[in-house]
């Protein structure tokens, strides 16, 4: 079945940029599935550009982990594997469990009122269909929590890696079934950095992004095993 995804012209992107957002897009709502070659001129004639921004794009989306590029085949989307999965999680466990610490004695007021606001726009936007909204609410969300470090070091680390975790958090997200603990969870967090327990936080974290490695794993072992 052909694709359905189409681009969307944007005044105030480049076309590449244009171009790479349409593809990641595509990847990410699994309308370009796993394993499914990218044929640049197929893409170009189909988003109605040229070889070059297809091009540009499945290169940075190469950078994120998206596309696979194999010997004498070309570009490929990646498939999510277990190790790439643990591999990429790992980091974010760590990373984010040092952000909440931080932000247990560095967050400002004004910022904890906005990661309140941030976990009930979260709440609001699960009856979304688009799961890609729903990710990038949970990424604002974890975003305050991030920036109130006030550690740039910290922040630059993690906007690096956060198009890596991304795939990962999409593919969680699609479990509906996960959402009443997930809010449960954001709540517990924001109840652990209000106290400023920075153990606690810690550990809510932690578990926070174990149980997102624990339901894409299933995932991943149900979809191998054609259940």
């Amino acid at each position: 079945m052909e694709p359905k995804f189409e681009v969307t012209m944007d005044e105030y992107l480049p076309l590449r940029d244009v171009v790479f957002k349409t593809l990641r897009q595509a990847i990410l709502r699994g309308e370009l599935k796993p394993g499914e070659r990218l044929m640049e001129i197929k893409l170009a004639n189909k988003l109605g550009v040229s070889r070059t921004p297809i091009r540009e794009a499945i290169r940075k989306l190469e950078l994120e982990g998206l596309v696979l590029m194999v010997p004498r085949k070309g570009a490929e989307v990646a498939d999510i594997t277990e190790k790439s999965l643990n591999d990429v999680l790992e980091v974010r466990k760590a990373l984010e469990e040092l952000a909440v610490q931080l932000a247990c004695e560095r967050m400002s007021k004004e910022a904890f009122e906005e990661l309140k606001q941030a976990a009930e726009r979260f709440k609001e936007i699960l009856d979304n269909d688009d799961v890609t909204k729903i990710a990038e609410a949970d990424v604002a969300f974890h975003d305050i929590i991030c920036q109130a470090t006030e550690n740039q070091k910290l922040i630059q680390l993690v906007n690096n890696f956060r198009e890596q975790m991304y795939r990962y958090r999409v593919e969680y997200l699609k479990k509906k079934e996960c959402y009443p603990q997930l809010l449960e969870e954001h709540q517990a967090i924001i109840r652990a950095i209000e106290q400023g327990n920075k153990e606690v936080a810690s550990q809510l974290m932690g578990e926070h992004i174990e149980n997102q490695v624990t339901a894409v794993t299933s995932s991943l072992r149900d979809s191998q095993s054609g259940t």
